[in-house]
């Protein structure tokens, strides 16, 4: 029996009985069997179960957004973001399929040229728990719309939202064998990954995406698309009281859990440096932190549980055994041991881990010039989301192009993202496979084709070759 757990208060708001690992195989199985029959459905009736996906989505707003606030300790006004983002995912991957993945002709001189998309076939997609509805959402709905069949795995942490997707999916008309869900931690989790499969689609932890991709070094016909963390900079060189709220939404939203927050924030040394970080200061210390449905709506709620805030102040601790200076205090709350206060921390001049705390979590570093703060914001080897906060146009060309980041943002959060563009990173936050608006590359392969609508004798053209 699994339960989830609500981090404000620790009371149980689910339970439900896991999925055995050994009945994994005989699940891809069913799902290898229903894969012809909706492959081979009009790309126009795949379409339409999806749009009726959305509308079920949507007229179930405030009961998933409650479930998904109740399961991951988010307030209630980024819950309903989450599902209206759900809801949009779909239109967004129609229109992605018919650019990236359609169908396309051309005429030639013996017929035509075709290009045709075809779908891998069952495609796994393991879901995490900080968006457990969205970012799961944007591998299953362009893996369906292409025609794979999808097995998910939601995050232990968060199985009430799959239950959710799935009952929505199937009463849009989605047959149960081509998506199907299955319940359970590590264990189910390394079974659907050895089972027969087609693709893994991971959005998670650097950490576990390299372990993925060790599993699949001999396993190359496995489609691998992995959106991982981020040890992701803030460069800040402007007017400190206009910089900071900006600064806090990229390091502090969703409690720091967002693969795409800011980690560093890279200010210039001397007044200037210290006024943004005193900025910065003054406005995380106002944050209103509380569960989802306290009376007064708060901006921060608790880590995922327990042993994530546990974590966190590890990893805090290892930056202070390595001489980081406290700015503003990174520590539990009196209330349920999942609440946490932002931190921040000066590591200027310190060699820290390249590492992600999954919190929210600051390190501040100090540099002499714009080139020092460049180069500080790429010594790291992930290369998932960064960003400039300043007003001269040429700093930002500048830094847009010696950034090493999948997305790089001017004057706005590093959280900033849209689903009608491409979302992943480089080196350790990813494997060169972006999501949002790009799931339709790695939810299909390509096949082209020559055609004529008869045999063409081409006895000509071996010329006097023939004996």
């Amino acid at each position: 029996m699994m339960r989830s757990i609500d981090p404000a208060t620790g009371q149980t708001i689910w339970e439900g009985e896991e999925t055995a690992p050994t009945a994994i195989p005989a699940i891809v199985e069913r799902a290898r069997a229903a894969l012809p029959g909706w492959a081979g459905r009009p790309v126009e009736e795949r379409t339409a179960i999806l749009e009726a996906y959305a509308e079920a989505l949507k007229a179930r707003t405030d009961d998933i957004a409650r479930d998904i606030s109740r399961e991951t300790g988010k307030p209630l006004w980024e819950t309903k973001t989450e599902v209206a983002s759900m809801v949009g995912k779909v239109a967004v991957s129609i229109a992605a399929q018919a650019e990236r993945a359609g169908t396309r002709r051309a005429d030639t001189a013996f017929g035509r040229a075709v290009l045709r998309h075809k779908p891998h076939g069952v495609m796994a997609v393991l879901g995490p728990y900080n968006f457990p509805g969205h970012l799961p959402n944007g591998h299953i709905v362009p893996a369906l719309l292409a025609g794979n069949c999808v097995i998910f795995k939601p995050s232990e942490e968060t199985p009430l939202t799959g239950q959710h997707m799935a009952r929505a999916l199937h009463d849009a008309g989605v047959p149960s064998h081509v998506f199907q869900l299955v319940q359970g931690g590590r264990d189910q989790g390394a079974a659907l990954i050895g089972a027969d499969i087609d693709g893994l689609l991971f959005t998670g932890s650097a950490t576990t995406g390299a372990h993925f991709r060790r599993l699949m070094v001999d396993r190359p016909h496995v489609v691998l698309a992995l959106e991982l963390g981020g040890n992701n900079p803030l460069i800040a060189w402007g007017d400190a009281e206009t910089m900071a709220a900006a600064i806090v939404q990229s390091a502090f939203v969703t409690t720091g859990q967002r693969c795409s927050c800011a980690r560093r924030l890279i200010v210039p040394a001397g007044v200037e440096g210290d006024a943004t970080i005193e900025a910065v200061h003054t406005l995380a210390d106002r944050l209103r932190i509380g569960a989802w449905d306290d009376v007064e709506e708060p901006y921060m709620g608790p880590l995922i549980s327990a042993r994530a805030a546990q974590a966190a102040i590890d990893g805090v601790a290892a930056l202070k055994a390595k001489g980081a200076r406290t700015l503003l205090p990174f520590e539990r709350l009196d209330r349920s041991d999942a609440f946490v206060t932002p931190g921040i921390y000066d590591v200027t001049g310190l060699d820290m881990p390249d590492a992600e705390i999954f919190a929210p979590v600051l390190q501040v570093i100090r540099v002499a010039d714009f080139d020092a703060a460049i180069e500080a914001a790429n010594r790291t080897s992930f290369g998932l989301s960064a960003g400039l906060l300043a007003d001269d146009p040429a700093l930002w060309e500048r830094f847009l192009a010696r950034s090493r980041a999948g997305v790089v943002n001017w004057n706005r959060p590093t959280t900033g993202a849209a689903a009608n563009m491409p979302f992943g990173g480089l080196g350790q936050s990813g494997n060169h496979r972006p999501s949002a608006y790009y799931a339709a590359d790695y939810c299909a392969y390509p096949v082209a084709s020559f055609e004529a609508d008869s045999v063409i004798d081409l006895t000509g053209e071996l010329g006097g070759r023939l004996l």
